[in-house]
């Protein structure tokens, strides 16, 4: 793994001409925001060595270099997957690298179901925990002590202050915004009508099928982390539709403005 960061980050510190200091990864549908980046430098997935790639409809697969404001920033559009057959280490490693690569904040982005019944599609929901049922950790094996405390304290896993500054700005430009616990499953198949009664008893407000790997590896290696969702459908028994990933795309187009403007001012106030 150390000697796939190295070159990886080698690889990419010859191709940009400041090191980023905020990492975005964009879930399905929301590749547009990093049309918003000045001066990019976009790298492919595939053409850095040992990077993993997604195959996700709606997920563009490249990494976008540039200013937003004042800031040093890398977008990522779209993520490896677990549910795609990559090991929770190849799901990390976008993290890991970032981190090499100088960033201090990681701001993540994924599509949803709604748990909560009070929730309506396209609804912003700021993550203020996690509940992890992937049934695996990026963590797990061999400790690498360069990456941090084999052990390490998930009891404010989402920056407290960041998720202060997602409210400000949702009451400046008049964005509602939802706080709540992301829970994760391993995917690919949607969740029963039964998993998600579950899940609301567990205290569960949304589920997806990524983000807390890349959380976990992100606060282990002393990373700032928010993670702001959109509600791409309701839960498997909220709603009487079939769930769809078409569903989820269009959801993601349909709130893409505001969630760009409330990325924007949140990025800035850092």
């Amino acid at each position: 793994m150390q000697k796939s960061l190295s070159t990886a980050q080698k690889f990419i510190e010859k191709k940009i001409k400041n090191s980023p200091e905020i990492a975005v990864v964009l879930g399905s549908g929301l590749g547009a925001f990093a049309d918003f980046v000045n001066s990019r430098i976009e790298i492919p997935f595939e053409n850095i060595p040992g990077f993993p790639v997604t195959g996700v409809s709606g997920h563009l697969g490249k990494l976008v270099f540039g200013e937003l404001g004042r800031k040093k920033v890398v977008v990522m559009c779209g993520r490896p997957h677990y549910y795609e057959g990559h090991s929770m280490r190849d799901v990390v490693f976008p993290v890991r690298l970032f981190k090499l690569l100088g960033v201090k904040t990681l701001i993540l982005s994924a599509a949803v179901g709604a748990v909560n019944k009070s929730y309506k599609v396209t609804d912003l929901v700021a993550v203020s925990d996690f509940i992890n049922l992937m049934g695996d950790n990026p963590l797990r094996g061999s400790h690498d002590k360069s990456f941090g405390e084999m052990f390490p304290d998930m009891s404010a896993a989402f920056d407290k202050n960041i998720n202060s500054l997602i409210t400000k700005f949702s009451q400046k430009f008049r964005i509602t915004t939802r706080t709540g616990v992301y829970l994760a499953v391993s995917g690919p198949s949607y969740e029963t009508p039964a998993e998600i009664n579950a899940f609301r008893l567990l205290g569960a407000d949304v589920v997806g099928m990524s983000v807390v790997p890349e959380t976990i590896a992100a606060v282990q290696m002393g990373m700032r982390v928010a993670c702001v969702c959109n509600v791409s459908n309701l839960a498997a028994g909220v709603s009487k539709k079939a769930l769809s990933h078409k569903e989820v795309l269009e959801a993601g187009k349909a709130v893409s403005d505001r969630f760009e403007k409330l990325l924007r001012g949140l990025i800035g106030a850092i």
